[in-house]
C-alpha cells in the first residue's frame, strides 16, 4: 500500500469526507441579541424598549417601522402599534466603560455590559435571565424576582401581578408563556377600554335623563298650577299676544307713538281731517 514503517492509516486519511457546516457561536449569538436591535441589527440606542415576548428594540426603529411597515422583519410583524412595546427603565453598570476598539495586544471582555439588576448587581449580557414588568417597564433579573417573592416592584415600588411578567429574549416554552401572557394583555386592555366606554356612556346618559325629568316636572308642576304670574306677566307683555286680542287699539297701546296713532282713524287727531291722509286712504274725507 505504499505505507512504508509500518502505519496504519485511518478512513478519514484515505476517503473524502463531507465537511460537516459551520456551527454557530452560541455565546457570540446571544451577546449579538442583547446587546443589538432585533430589527436594524445594529447596537441599541436609548431609549430601548420591549415587545410583549422579550424582544429588544431601539425605539427609533420602532416608529420607522411603523411608518413604513415594509421596514418591520417577520419577528416584529406582531407590532402594530406604539402600544405593544414598553419603554425599558433599565439600570446602568458603573463598570461599563463603553465600547472599544478590539485590539491584538489586549483582552477585550466580551460579556460586560452597559446594564445591571438594580437588586443583585448581576450583568444583562444574555448569560441570566432577565425580565421586566410590563406595568412599569423595571429590567431586573428573574432570579431576584424568584428569590424576594413579593406583588411591588424592587425599584418602583408599583404594584404586579404574574401576567406582567416579561422574559426577555425568551426562547422555548417561554416563548410560548411570554405569547400567552401577551394575548392576555390585550385581552385585559380592550376590556378596560370597554368598562371605560360604557362607564362614561351610563354618565353621559343618566346627566340627559336628569335634564329631561328636571324639565318634565317643571312642565308637569306648570300645567297642575296652571299659568302663573310669570307666564301672565309675559303673555300681557307681549306686542303679538295683545294684537291677537279682541280688545287690542292702538290708541291704547303705550308702546305706540303719537306719530303711529295719528295713522289711524281712531285717534283724536282724525276729528280734525279735511282729505284723506298721506299715508292711509279714507274715502269718508273725499
Amino acid at each position: 500500500m505504499g505505507c512504508d514503517g509500518g502505519t496504519i492509516p485511518r478512513r478519514d486519511e484515505l476517503v473524502r469526507v463531507k465537511k460537516k457546516p459551520e456551527q454557530k457561536d452560541k455565546e457570540a449569538e446571544l451577546a449579538f441579541r442583547w446587546k443589538h436591535c432585533a430589527i436594524r441589527q445594529l447596537p441599541l440606542q436609548s431609549p430601548v424598549v420591549a415587545c410583549g415576548l422579550g424582544r429588544l428594540y431601539s425605539k427609533e426603529s420602532v416608529i420607522e417601522g411603523l411608518l413604513d411597515r415594509t421596514m418591520l422583519p417577520d419577528t416584529a410583524k406582531h407590532i402594530k402599534s406604539v402600544k405593544d412595546v414598553k419603554d425599558l427603565n433599565l439600570t446602568d453598570n458603573p463598570a461599563y466603560e463603553g465600547p472599544k476598539a478590539e485590539k491584538g495586544d489586549c483582552y477585550v471582555d466580551g460579556g460586560r455590559s452597559p446594564y445591571i439588576c438594580p437588586v443583585i448587581g448581576l450583568e444583562m449580557n444574555g448569560k441570566y435571565k432577565f425580565c421586566f414588568l410590563w406595568s412599569c417597564g423595571c429590567v431586573m433579573s428573574e432570579r431576584s424576582l424568584r428569590e424576594v417573592k413579593t406583588k411591588v416592584c424592587h425599584k418602583c415600588q408599583q404594584p404586579f401581578d404574574e401576567t406582567d411578567i416579561v422574559i426577555m429574549n425568551a426562547e422555548g416554552e417561554d416563548l410560548e408563556q411570554m405569547e400567552q401572557r401577551s394575548a392576555m394583555r390585550k385581552l385585559q386592555r380592550k376590556a378596560q377600554k370597554k368598562r371605560v366606554h360604557n362607564v362614561e356612556k351610563t354618565e353621559a346618559e343618566g346627566s340627559v335623563e336628569a335634564g329631561e325629568g328636571k324639565s318634565k316636572k317643571k312642565i308637569k308642576k306648570e300645567e297642575s298650577e296652571g299659568p302663573t304670574k310669570s307666564s301672565q306677566k309675559n303673555s300681557a307683555e307681549d306686542p303679538a299676544y295683545k294684537k291677537s286680542k279682541d280688545s287690542y287699539s292702538v290708541a291704547k297701546d303705550p308702546r305706540a307713538t303719537e306719530v303711529f296713532k295719528s295713522l289711524f282713524t281712531s285717534h283724536k287727531s282724525a276729528s280734525e281731517q279735511t282729505r284723506a291722509h298721506w299715508v292711509t286712504y279714507n274715502p269718508f274725507y273725499n
